[in-house]
Protein backbone atom coordinates (compact mmCIF):
# COMPACT_ATOMS: atom_id res chain seq x y z
CA UNK A 1 0.00 0.00 0.00
CA UNK A 2 1.46 3.41 -1.00
CA UNK A 3 0.44 6.44 0.99
CA UNK A 4 -0.64 8.89 -1.63
CA UNK A 5 -1.55 12.79 -0.04
CA UNK A 6 -4.82 14.11 -1.73
CA UNK A 7 -3.92 17.63 -3.54
CA UNK A 8 -7.43 19.42 -2.62
CA UNK A 9 -7.55 18.66 1.01
CA UNK A 10 -4.06 17.22 2.25
CA UNK A 11 -5.22 14.23 3.85
CA UNK A 12 -3.10 11.19 3.63
CA UNK A 13 -4.56 8.19 1.73
CA UNK A 14 -4.02 4.62 1.48
CA UNK A 15 -3.73 3.58 -1.82
CA UNK A 16 -3.88 -0.11 -3.41
CA UNK A 17 -0.97 0.15 -6.02
CA UNK A 18 -2.17 -3.16 -7.58
CA UNK A 19 -5.62 -1.31 -8.23
CA UNK A 20 -4.28 1.52 -9.15
CA UNK A 21 -1.86 -0.83 -12.19
CA UNK A 22 -5.38 -2.29 -12.73
CA UNK A 23 -6.63 1.73 -13.79
CA UNK A 24 -9.48 1.95 -10.99
CA UNK A 25 -9.29 4.99 -9.91
CA UNK A 26 -8.58 6.34 -6.00
CA UNK A 27 -10.72 8.82 -4.00
CA UNK A 28 -9.60 10.51 -1.12
CA UNK A 29 -11.19 9.12 1.88
CA UNK A 30 -12.11 12.62 3.28
CA UNK A 31 -13.38 14.84 0.69
CA UNK A 32 -13.75 12.34 -2.32
CA UNK A 33 -11.33 14.14 -4.48
CA UNK A 34 -9.68 11.72 -7.39
CA UNK A 35 -5.94 10.52 -6.56
CA UNK A 36 -4.06 9.58 -9.81
CA UNK A 37 -0.80 7.65 -10.08
CA UNK A 38 1.19 10.88 -10.51
CA UNK A 39 0.32 11.63 -6.51
CA UNK A 40 1.52 8.30 -5.83
CA UNK A 41 5.17 9.37 -7.55
CA UNK A 42 5.41 12.48 -6.18
CA UNK A 43 4.97 11.09 -2.72
CA UNK A 44 7.26 8.92 -3.04
CA UNK A 45 10.08 11.61 -4.85
CA UNK A 46 8.69 13.73 -1.52
CA UNK A 47 10.54 17.51 -1.88
CA UNK A 48 10.76 17.77 -5.23
CA UNK A 49 7.29 19.45 -5.77
CA UNK A 50 5.15 21.78 -3.51
CA UNK A 51 2.92 20.35 -0.66
CA UNK A 52 -0.45 22.06 -0.53
CA UNK A 53 -1.14 22.67 3.55
CA UNK A 54 -4.49 23.29 5.06
CA UNK A 55 -5.51 24.64 8.26
CA UNK A 56 -6.01 21.06 9.53
CA UNK A 57 -2.19 19.80 8.06
CA UNK A 58 -0.29 23.04 8.95
CA UNK A 59 1.43 21.86 12.66
CA UNK A 60 2.28 18.31 11.04
CA UNK A 61 3.36 19.53 7.80
CA UNK A 62 5.42 22.90 8.46
CA UNK A 63 5.97 23.72 11.94
CA UNK A 64 7.03 19.89 12.58
CA UNK A 65 9.88 20.30 9.70
CA UNK A 66 12.32 20.37 12.81
CA UNK A 67 15.45 21.37 11.40
CA UNK A 68 14.46 21.46 7.92
CA UNK A 69 13.39 25.26 6.52
CA UNK A 70 10.45 25.28 5.52
CA UNK A 71 8.83 28.11 3.22
CA UNK A 72 5.12 28.36 2.89
CA UNK A 73 3.27 30.49 0.43
CA UNK A 74 0.42 32.15 1.37
CA UNK A 75 -1.32 32.35 -1.97
CA UNK A 76 -5.02 32.93 -3.60
CA UNK A 77 -6.06 31.77 -7.08
CA UNK A 78 -7.26 34.91 -7.93
CA UNK A 79 -4.25 36.75 -7.51
CA UNK A 80 -2.07 37.56 -10.64
CA UNK A 81 1.45 37.99 -8.20
CA UNK A 82 1.14 34.52 -6.73
CA UNK A 83 0.49 32.93 -10.21
CA UNK A 84 3.78 34.74 -11.21
CA UNK A 85 6.14 33.47 -8.32
CA UNK A 86 4.42 30.13 -8.66
CA UNK A 87 7.04 29.16 -11.50
CA UNK A 88 9.62 29.80 -8.94
CA UNK A 89 8.52 28.51 -6.11
CA UNK A 90 8.12 25.23 -8.46
CA UNK A 91 11.54 25.13 -9.74
CA UNK A 92 12.93 25.55 -5.85
CA UNK A 93 11.23 22.34 -5.11
CA UNK A 94 12.98 20.64 -7.49
CA UNK A 95 16.47 21.74 -6.38
CA UNK A 96 16.19 21.25 -3.37
CA UNK A 97 17.69 18.38 -2.85
CA UNK A 98 16.19 17.91 0.85
CA UNK A 99 17.63 20.31 2.61
CA UNK A 100 14.49 22.58 2.72
CA UNK A 101 10.38 21.80 2.02
CA UNK A 102 8.28 24.11 -0.24
CA UNK A 103 4.79 24.38 0.58
CA UNK A 104 1.65 26.00 -0.49
CA UNK A 105 -1.38 27.29 1.68
CA UNK A 106 -4.32 28.87 0.04
CA UNK A 107 -5.39 31.95 2.42
CA UNK A 108 -8.69 31.80 0.87
CA UNK A 109 -9.69 27.95 1.64
CA UNK A 110 -7.38 28.16 5.29
CA UNK A 111 -8.10 31.69 6.89
CA UNK A 112 -7.16 30.36 10.41
CA UNK A 113 -3.71 30.05 9.62
CA UNK A 114 -3.21 33.23 7.51
CA UNK A 115 -5.18 35.11 10.27
CA UNK A 116 -2.32 33.17 12.84
CA UNK A 117 0.32 34.77 11.14
CA UNK A 118 -1.43 38.22 10.09
CA UNK A 119 -1.32 37.53 6.59
CA UNK A 120 -2.41 40.26 5.03
CA UNK A 121 -1.20 40.70 1.33
CA UNK A 122 -0.58 38.21 -1.02
CA UNK A 123 2.06 36.69 -2.11
CA UNK A 124 3.30 36.22 1.37
CA UNK A 125 6.07 33.75 2.04
CA UNK A 126 6.79 32.50 5.47
CA UNK A 127 9.95 30.84 6.20
CA UNK A 128 9.62 28.47 9.30
CA UNK A 129 12.91 26.78 11.07
CA UNK A 130 12.45 24.76 13.99
CA UNK A 131 8.39 25.21 14.00
CA UNK A 132 9.39 29.06 14.68
CA UNK A 133 8.84 31.89 11.88
CA UNK A 134 12.28 33.19 11.04
CA UNK A 135 11.53 35.03 8.25
CA UNK A 136 8.44 36.94 6.10
CA UNK A 137 9.06 38.33 2.56
CA UNK A 138 6.09 39.99 1.17
CA UNK A 139 5.31 40.34 -2.56
CA UNK A 140 6.64 39.19 -5.61
CA UNK A 141 10.33 38.51 -5.57
CA UNK A 142 12.46 36.97 -8.14
CA UNK A 143 13.69 33.34 -8.03
CA UNK A 144 16.82 34.45 -7.34
CA UNK A 145 16.14 36.49 -4.01
CA UNK A 146 13.65 33.96 -2.62
CA UNK A 147 16.22 31.80 -2.90
CA UNK A 148 18.96 33.75 -1.09
CA UNK A 149 16.54 34.37 1.61
CA UNK A 150 15.58 30.71 2.07
CA UNK A 151 19.59 29.60 1.71
CA UNK A 152 20.13 31.75 4.80
CA UNK A 153 18.02 29.78 7.22
CA UNK A 154 19.64 26.13 5.75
Amino acid sequence: MAVVTCENCGAKNRVNEEAAQKSLQAVCGRCGGKLTADEGAQAASAGDKPITVTDASFARDVLGGGGQPVLLDCWAEWCGPCRMIAPALNELAAESQGRYRIAKLNVDENPQTSAQFGVRSIPTLLIFKHGQLVERIVGAQPKQAIAARLAAHI
